[in-house]
């Protein structure tokens, strides 16, 4: 790729993780370090993280990653151009900008403790579950930071003290980050991005500001919200304390955008990372597309101050990898994630059991907050293989519901497809190097799946926000992508089309068993 010589470093902050990773000129990452940290489930549908321990997190990672840089040879100190920032979206803090400390924990976005008042709005709203979705994209929905924030407001009484003071500051995970990162108390910068904006309820699509009258309606003072910035530009520079003074942060994306960047998703293509949970964009180019099979309306990215808006297709699935998880931690079932993969190979088939892991209810295309999982089919011949076969399906069952909405909103002119009229879904995220997952994946949706060498796009993504916002790279060396994919690897469907069309009706019945069991007495 073309560019001056040195270095981009990009922090990656998941649901479950936090990494920093370092990138030479041509895109190969140098060095990384990743941290994980604590999970808190207060009570049944909660889920909150300490953002202190991710303060830390993400301090110890960018040391760890430069001293693996340097002992390797590469001279990172002298040639550090910027960083990016790329960060769990939804997940909502608010703190004390004369303390510098949280007034609660943050709520994360699978959290549903916003359940009640989701009602409650689309009760009193004139426009229901879809009262602010002209303005934001968005239905009335726990997924949102918009709600989280109304809980802390009306549920912790030091949020509503500080409110009062004038002492309260609102941000997701990126603003929270880039205010410590840039002094905190002492001057810290209160910004956030385009994307991460978008997936608050609270700003305005076309306008790309903060929408006065949702903020009139729902009770939120602007003062304590952040200044809206675009993707890719200087933000401002890390401050004395950090382990690397002086350095700017230089790009900032929600972390399913920052997937789509890192995949060099131009208009009509579309990808899905596979993580905590799973989400697949579609880039719509520079008109949002209303859905009308109930995905979400969002950004994919803008590229600078003065660039053109992307925007895109939303279908965001809340359990994917988590499922995954909770075999492990919860179950027993298997000792580590990457057992999965042989123990569902044991077996050819579910023997018939369908899996939905509506956890915390269930995203796009359903949107059931009533939902709650369901293990159906199973009978004496049942095993874990079984099981885990049906957990992996699970995954590729959502990411189809989604992809099939998709195709219905924008793929109707066969804008979807490429010259050879095929729809390539290019994947990236920790669980796509299950090689299984993939396959069941395409035979599942009955096209290609593309996987890429380098499957961590999201930090890679940062990385091209920042570099190009300090010239490090240039808009082409991203998005030429016919060298990038050269290496890919593509799964092809091997499943009969009677056989899929089966197992979706299976799948569809599955679904329908989850809906209204939020209730269930203990």
């Amino acid at each position: 790729m073309a560019g001056e010589k040195g270095f981009i470093g990009s922090i990656d902050q998941g649901t479950t993780s936090t990494r920093f990773i370092i990138y030479d000129h041509d895109a190969r990452a140098v060095a990384s370090h990743q941290v994980e940290f604590t999970q808190f489930y207060p009570e049944a549908g909660w889920v909150e993280h300490d953002p202190m321990e991710i303060l830390e997190s993400v301090k110890v990672c960018i040391a760890k990653a430069l001293d693996k840089a340097t002992a390797d040879g590469h001279n990172v100190d002298g040639g550090l151009k910027a960083i990016g920032l790329t960060d769990q979206r939804e997940t909502t803090i608010v703190w004390s900008k004369s303390t510098g400390l949280p007034l609660h924990k943050a709520i994360v976005w699978m959290d549903a403790r916003t359940s009640s008042i989701c009602r409650r709005l689309e009760k009193e709203l004139s426009g229901g579950r879809s009262h602010f979705v002209e303005s934001c994209g968005l239905p009335i929905s726990t997924y949102f930071s918009a709600m989280k924030l109304l809980w802390l407001m009306e549920n912790v009484d030091a949020v509503k003290d500080a409110i009062k003071k004038g002492d309260a500051i609102f941000g997701t995970i990126d603003t929270w980050l880039i205010w410590n990162m840039t002094g905190g108390v002492n001057g810290g910068l209160h910004v956030t991005d385009v994307t991460n904006a978008s997936r608050t309820m609270l700003m305005n699509l076309k306008t790309l500001n903060w929408d006065e009258d949702t903020l009139k309606t729902l009770g939120i003072p602007a003062e304590i919200l952040p200044k809206i910035v675009s993707n890719s530009e200087v933000i401002g520079e890390i401050c004395k304390g950090w382990p690397i003074p002086g350095i700017k942060i230089a790009g900032c994306l929600g972390d399913q955008h920052a997937a789509m960047l890192g995949q060099a998703c131009k208009k009509g293509e579309a990808k899905s990372t596979y993580g905590t949970g799973a989400f697949i964009l579609l880039n719509t180019g520079e008109v949002p597309i209303k859905s009308g099979h109930g995905l979400l309306t969002t950004l994919s990215y803008k590229l600078g101050p003065q660039a053109q808006t992307n925007y895109a297709l939303e279908g965001s699935i809340a359990i994917a990898g988590a499922a995954v998880q909770w075999l492990r931690d919860s179950l027993g079932i298997i000792k580590s994630a990457s057992e999965i993969e042989d123990l569902a190979a044991l077996v050819e088939t579910t023997g018939g059991v369908y899996f939905v892991p509506a956890f915390n209810g269930l995203f796009a295309p359903w949107w059931r907050e009533d939902a709650r999982g369901v293990c159906i089919g199973i009978t004496r011949f049942t095993n874990k293989s079984h099981i885990a076969r049906a957990v992996l399906e699970s995954m590729c069952f959502q990411v189809k519901d989604v992809l099939d909405s998709m195709n219905k909103d924008a793929g109707e002119k066969g804008s979807l497809n490429n010259e050879k009229g095929e729809f390539l879904l290019r994947v990236d995220g920790g669980a796509t190097a299950n090689n299984l997952l993939m396959q069941i994946q395409a035979d599942l949706m009955g096209t290609p799946v593309v996987r890429p060498v380098d499957i961590e796009t999201t930090a890679l993504g940062a990385a091209y926000a920042a570099g190009l916002a300090v010239g490090f790279w240039k808009e082409e060396d991203i998005f030429e992508s016919g060298e990038k994919s050269k290496n890919s690897k593509v799964f092809r469907p091997a499943m009969e089309e009677a056989t899929r069309k089966k197992k979706v009706e299976s799948w569809c019945k599955a679904v329908e068993r989850t809906f209204d069991l939020a209730d269930l007495s203990l």
